[in-house]
């Protein structure tokens, strides 16, 4: 309950503030401003087309010439937050472990760039990028960054996210390797 009331407290300061920001603005232009911004639009329907239940085959390169780690899992997901966000729970093995794996990604129309977060049981940490839908090869194109326990820092990758088809998507991760880009990992999802 303090956690409810803590964030309604802050949402009202902060729209309060908002208000009072710009002043040059009625309260009815400032009231459509941020209707505007919290209404899903075509980049959440976009989203919103990968909803359901899938297969997923993934590749994971530990070292650029290695054969790549194979496993196969599933994913659902699903939109919340009245179709403002997709979560995909991905479960499946990797190194021995069963894995689960959370993906919340946004469009932000105000930014009007995508954000993902993802989180898995496989660390503590958190993996963050944005990114821009490119409109030459259907794709959204990610740069972010997380935490490699191995270097003891934030480590930079890029990722490419693409609806195949209506049943086909493709993701594919790229680091940095002696000063070159490298695929870290692809995974292919069909349903």
């Amino acid at each position: 309950m303090k956690n409810f009331l803590f964030t309604l407290v802050f949402l009202t300061f902060l729209w309060g503030t908002s208000f009072a920001q710009n002043e040059e603005m009625n309260s009815d232009e400032q009231m459509k401003i941020w209707i505007d911004y919290m209404t899903p639009g075509s980049m959440h329907e976009m989203m919103a087309k990968q909803v359901g239940e899938w297969k997923m085959v993934s590749k994971m390169w530990m070292e650029p010439n290695a054969e790549p780690v194979v496993s196969e899992g599933t994913v659902n997901a699903e939109m919340i937050l009245g179709g403002r966000y997709l979560k995909m729970v991905a479960k499946f093995p990797m190194m021995g472990m069963q894995t689960e794996g959370w993906s919340l990604e946004a469009y932000d129309n105000g930014k009007k760039e995508f954000i993902n977060i993802w989180i898995d049981n496989m660390g503590t940490g958190v993996a963050i990028s944005t990114g821009k839908f490119d409109d030459a090869t259907k794709s959204i194109i990610y740069n972010g960054k997380m935490y490699d326990p191995v270097a003891g820092k934030d480590v930079e990758f890029k990722s490419i996210s693409k609806m195949v088809t209506d049943n086909q998507m493709v993701f594919e991760m790229f680091g940095n390797f002696d000063g070159k880009e490298v695929k870290m990992m692809e995974i292919n999802y069909t349903r």
